[in-house]
């Protein structure tokens, strides 16, 4: 249970605690942001603005020299003034407090500036440093900011915690040829030698998380689809920048428009620019003023798929909806992160409606939440969607599915439940009420509260303060004309607590021509169903028809045929994801599940559905089959695949097949076949490829040991045109190599946080380096990386741990790994317990793999 401190009794606990200035220190100076300290600086600090130069050299190896000149008022001096920079004290070159200079005082992360130095009301710090570089993602040619969730102190002196927000004051002097970004305009330009000094305007208010920059070579463009915005980027592509820029700007402008009518605030700051960063650790990230994205989602060509349209389209839609959920209105403490993402996502599912009027919405919702929902929530690792934070510096810990992609399904629920005119007008009420501010959860939760009969405090309890999910069975009773007597749903969580999840869903009786559907509105253990009593037996049920409830649902393992067969496209992708989720709690065995995946590749015609179908065959074939299995059923799959590939279909589905055949083609006559795609001896009519895919094919021909592997690599090499997209090939090229003393070298060189800068780089070789294919040379670096994953934590951004883990011991299914798991965490009991649930979440699959294998041996 979470600790609220009054400020009454919090400094109550100071007075009575602290006699003499050592004892004070200690409680409030430690590591990180302690929430103790947060509470009490919210109370000391107000009105903060931060003056800031740095002065970026020609060489990424040379210090950034930096000054700093914040203003702040101050309300208590009963204690210091502590500015948080985690960097080593020699990077503090002088602080002067109120125009005197003072001892420099850096202890646990923190310069410690005296009362004696204070004053009460307005105070001005000036501090000369080194910006630290741990944040700052330094190239030969460009760089940028990426400060989340408590990364500003690595870079510059400030009080990083969300509910102080403040108005910066930046100059950048860089190399005279590279452009820059930032939160606000540029005001004035000098020249200086080979630099040029940029000042811009004063911010907006904005928490610390959300300050950034980006300079270097980059191109810029400026449109005017409504509001005006300036884009940088580094694509050479000039297809892709043809048919992709006008796109990018009019699916900001048009989420733009979408979220000032639904939440009836206009776009709340000065400017509204972005830039497309290569190789950037997220797909997007929501600085004010300046969003950055990673650059191959920003840029499609011809052979882009509707997916991935739609999956750019949703990136900018989430990141611009964050402008008024998240950079407005902001949570108080790290433990709401996750209120700024599931209204990110949440929104963006909503903007996606106007401009994909011909997509299923429904369907899109499903695709893109429930899988990677499930995936973590069914492990050993899950959490409630809200966690206790004790200290920011374990902030980074907390993002992941859960919030991403259960919290969107839980305010789905809510919505659903409250209705969607009560439920936008109370968003537009917390709008209104915190902009500029902070809220948490209680504060929506008491505005929702006023426009809904349903009992907030006690809906939300379950779906946002607990964890997991339900399973559902039921008890069907037929009478003697075998018509529908009894229906009853029962549910039960899956880790055995007494926790109910109230949910809406419909329910789908087949039959020979025809689906009677009727709604099950679940608030209690045990649900009759009495619109299904009456009906004749039907020929399946499919549960969750409509994609909307939360859980594994019951499933008759004969009638799985009928899946392929359903017309409700929803239907077809709710009842594969719930054929999935059977086969892992072991209700249907996985050959079963196999065959019916099979039948749905050879049928299904619509690419969401199709990307569920042969995602989760996928998985089947090589984390629940052994050798045996694969061999037997490998040359029959290849055979369906490439049948399919020479039919008649769109180019959509073709593009996804083809990425199963691609995945799978290792056997001889398999891998001569991509070969012959690869070197454009074959041309599959109706099958759009791109340079990006040529690569890949290139990544896959090296793991499945093709005879000129050599030739294939090094041709792929001297034919990319992006310089970028190079030097991320060259990186990988040791991940790919034949040598296995060479792959060694490559995981060697992991140890050196110099080597990780680029993470997504570092995941895509880790999955090269743990391919199924390569395990049994890779196996020995399992332990390796288990002992590192606290180093990648303290040194990576947030999403790298759990990627780190999913592509390392995350790729296995063997015993040997389980092992290995097993002995690790023996072996080290103190081990991070929040890494520990990333180290189950990652290993769910391997977990699962121990009890599948054992039945199908």
């Amino acid at each position: 249970m979470k600790i609220i401190y009054s400020f009454l009794s919090f400094f109550a606990m100071i007075t009575i605690g602290f006699s003499q200035s050592k004892q004070k220190e200690s409680v409030l100076l430690e590591n990180g942001v302690s929430e103790q300290l947060a509470i009490f600086r919210k109370h000391q600090i107000s009105d903060v603005n931060y003056e800031l130069l740095f002065e970026i050299p020609n060489q990424k190896s040379e210090n950034i020299n930096s000054q700093l000149t914040l203003n702040l008022n101050l309300s208590d001096l009963s204690q210091p003034l502590l500015l948080d920079f985690k960097e080593k004290t020699s990077n503090i070159k002088s602080v002067s407090a109120n125009g005197k200079s003072i001892a420099i005082v850096h202890e646990k992360g923190h310069i410690v500036l005296p009362v004696g130095s204070l004053v009460s009301g307005k105070n001005t710090i000036a501090i000369s440093f080194i910006a630290g570089n741990l944040s700052l993602n330094r190239n030969d040619d460009f760089l940028y900011t990426l400060l989340v969730p408590d990364r500003a102190s690595t870079l510059f002196p400030c009080f990083d915690q969300p509910d102080i927000k403040a108005t910066y004051k930046l100059s950048l002097s860089v190399p005279k040829d590279w452009k820059v970004l930032a939160g606000a305009d540029v005001k004035e330009t000098v020249k200086k030698g080979d630099f040029t000094l940029y000042t811009f305007g004063q911010s907006d208010k904005m928490s610390t998380y959300l300050f950034s920059f980006v300079a270097g070579k980059f191109n810029s463009v400026m449109k005017k689809p409504g509001l005006e915005m300036t884009f940088l980027y580094r694509e050479n592509d000039k297809g892709k920048i043809e048919s992709s820029t006008d796109t990018i700007f009019s699916l900001h402008q048009q989420s733009l428009d979408f979220l000032e009518k639904y939440t009836n605030y206009k776009f709340p700051f000065q400017k509204f620019d972005f830039a497309s960063i290569p190789g950037f650790q997220y797909g997007g990230m929501e600085h004010v003023g300046a969003i950055q994205y990673r650059e191959s989602t920003l840029f499609l060509d011809n052979s882009a798929t509707d997916s991935e349209k739609l999956n750019r389209a949703k990136l900018i839609a989430h990141e611009t909806s964050h402008m008024w959920f998240g950079d407005l209105v902001t949570m108080k403490w790290f433990d709401d992160v996750w209120m700024k993402e599931v209204f990110a996502n949440f929104m963006a599912d909503k903007i996606m409606n106007p401009i994909f009027p011909k997509v299923n919405h429904n369907l899109q919702f499903f695709t893109a939440h429930y899988g990677s929902a499930y995936a973590e929530d069914r492990s050993l690792g899950t959490h409630p969607i809200k966690q206790h934070l004790e200290n920011l510096k374990n902030a980074g810990s907390l993002y992941g599915a859960i919030i991403y992609n259960k919290a969107p399904i839980m305010m789905r629920q809510l919505e659903a439940s409250m209705g969607a005119a009560a439920f936008q007008k109370g968003i537009q009420k917390y709008i209104q009420k915190y902009a500029n501010d902070n809220a948490d959860w209680n504060n929506l939760v008491a505005i929702l509260d006023d426009e809904s009969p349903l009992d907030m405090k006690k809906w939300s309890e379950v779906w946002v303060n607990k964890s997991g999910r339900a399973i559902f069975t039921d008890q069907i009773e037929y009478d003697d004309q075998n018509r529908i007597r009894k229906f009853e749903i029962i549910q039960q969580a899956e880790d055995k607590s007494s926790n109910i999840w109230p949910q809406v869903f419909q329910i789908g009786f087949v039959y020979a021509n025809d689906v009677k559907v009727v709604t099950a509105n679940i608030t209690v253990k045990g649900l009759i169903v009495k619109e299904a009593v009456g009906l004749e037996k039907p020929l399946a049920i499919i549960y969750n028809y409509n994609g909307f409830g939360y859980g594994v649902f019951p499933l008759d393992g004969t009638h799985l045929n009928y899946i392929a067969s359903l017309k409700d496209e929803v239907a077809r992708a709710s009842a594969y994801s719930n054929l999935y989720e059977n086969t892992l709690v072991g209700n249907i065995s996985p050959d079963k599940a196999f065959d019916c995946f099979v039948k749905g590749i050879q049928s299904e015609e619509n690419e969401l559905v199709l990307r569920i179908a042969s995602g989760n065959l996928n998985t089947i074939y090589w984390r629940f089959f052994t050798g045996k299995q694969q061999k037997k059923v490998q040359k029959q799959l290849v055979g369906i695949l490439d049948e399919r590939l020479q039919a008649n279909l769109s180019s959509n589905i073709k593009k996804t097949l083809f990425g199963l055949f691609s995945s799978i083609a290792y056997s001889d006559s398999a891998k001569a076949r991509l070969y012959k795609i690869w070197n454009k001896e074959v041309v599959i009519s109706g099958l759009k490829l791109n340079e990006d895919d040529y690569s890949n094919m290139a990544m896959n021909l090296a793991i499945f040991k093709h005879k000129k592997v050599d030739e294939i690599l090094e041709k792929t090499r001297t034919s990319i045109t992006n310089p970028d997209k190079k030097k991320r090939f060259e990186f990988l090229l040791p991940s790919l190599s034949k040598d296995e003393s060479i792959r060694n070298a490559f995981m060697e060189s992991l140890k050196d946080d110099a080597n990780r800068e680029k993470e997504s780089w570092v995941s895509v070789g880790l999955a090269n380096i743990n391919h199924p294919l390569r395990q049994e040379s890779a196996q020995k670096y399992i332990r390796f990386s288990l002992d590192l994953t606290e180093e990648i934590q303290r040194t990576g951004d947030i999403f790298f741990p759990k990627d780190w883990l999913d592509n390392t011991v995350g790729r296995y299914s063997s015993k040997y790994a389980f092992d290995e798991v097993q002995r690790f965490l023996k072996e080290n009991p103190n081990f991070s317990p929040i890494l520990k649930r990333k180290l189950f979440m990652a290993t769910d699959l391997l977990y699962k793999a121990q009890n599948i294998k054992k039945e199908t041996e």
